[in-house]
């Protein structure tokens, strides 16, 4: 059991539908990382942009992508992950997948399908959260457009990590902002969000914005507009501290949540 977890916020411009561009471009920002994380996370979509050509840029899971998170986990000594564009079972999904160093593995399909871009007529929703226990700590993982639903975000006393990937366009870059900090306050979590910058092959452009937030909605990093590689470390100790001198998880309401 780990006491801190360092988790690397991997910001970065995304090359529009070039998988094996995006492989080498993140691959060189790795660099320097072996021995200084636990954790590196991604954007959504890393290898294409988010893209609605999921027919033609799917991949299989034991495809190139995959393949590669494996392997950067396994040589880095550290999880990575971020979401990528899967076929399975013949559907195709925005899937998280997260890659272990010592090559186990897991992933989360994004629930929360952004309907403005129609991602649910390209993508099958997920209907499961993932809670990854990982060097004794409880990581939770979405993507993108579940940060604006809290009651899929809510801490069931379940994990003391969530984590975002996103797309986020800059124009709705003031509610990314919020909305990490209220999930933070509101779970008594620490939160981490990493969206991409730069402009996208449908001329959306985005700003980054991506943080490290403690508990108490305090942030652990700068806030970056361009490319950026920063690394939060997540203290233990202070979460427990801070839960038990303020135990408001305890009044929570309890419900029940029909996945639809």
């Amino acid at each position: 059991m780990n006491d801190h977890l360092r988790v690397t916020l991997i910001q970065a411009d995304t090359a529009w539908q070039d998988a094996a561009a995006n492989r080498r471009q993140l691959a060189a920002r790795f660099r320097g990382l072996p021995g200084h994380t636990d954790l590196i996370v991604l954007p959504e979509m890393f290898t294409t942009g988010f893209s609605m050509q999921g027919r033609e840029l799917a991949e299989p899971m034991d495809g190139p992508t995959v393949a590669w998170m494996r392997e950067e986990a396994a040589a880095l000594g550290c999880a990575i992950t971020g979401s990528l564009i899967v076929s399975d079972a013949g559907q195709r999904f925005n899937r998280l997948f997260w890659a272990n160093p010592d090559g186990s593995s897991a992933y989360y399909d994004k629930r929360h399908l952004f309907r403005m871009a129609r991602e649910q007529q390209h993508y099958a929703a997920g209907s499961k959260r993932l809670v990854v226990n990982y060097r004794g700590w409880r990581v939770c993982p979405m993507v993108c457009y579940d940060l604006r639903f809290p009651v899929w975000s809510r801490n069931r006393n379940d994990y003391d990590l969530l984590l975002y990937v996103a797309n986020w366009p800059a124009r709705r870059r003031h509610a990314w902002r919020t909305l990490l900090r209220a999930r933070a306050i509101e779970n008594l979590s620490y939160v981490a969000g990493v969206n991409r910058v730069g402009v996208d092959g449908n001329g959306v452009d985005y700003a980054g914005d991506s943080v490290a937030i403690d508990f108490a909605g305090e942030l652990l990093t700068g806030e970056h507009d361009g490319d950026a590689v920063e690394t939060a470390v997540m203290d233990r100790q202070l979460l427990v501290t801070y839960r038990d001198g303020f135990p408001a998880h305890l009044d929570a309401d309890e419900f029940e949540l029909k996945v639809r």
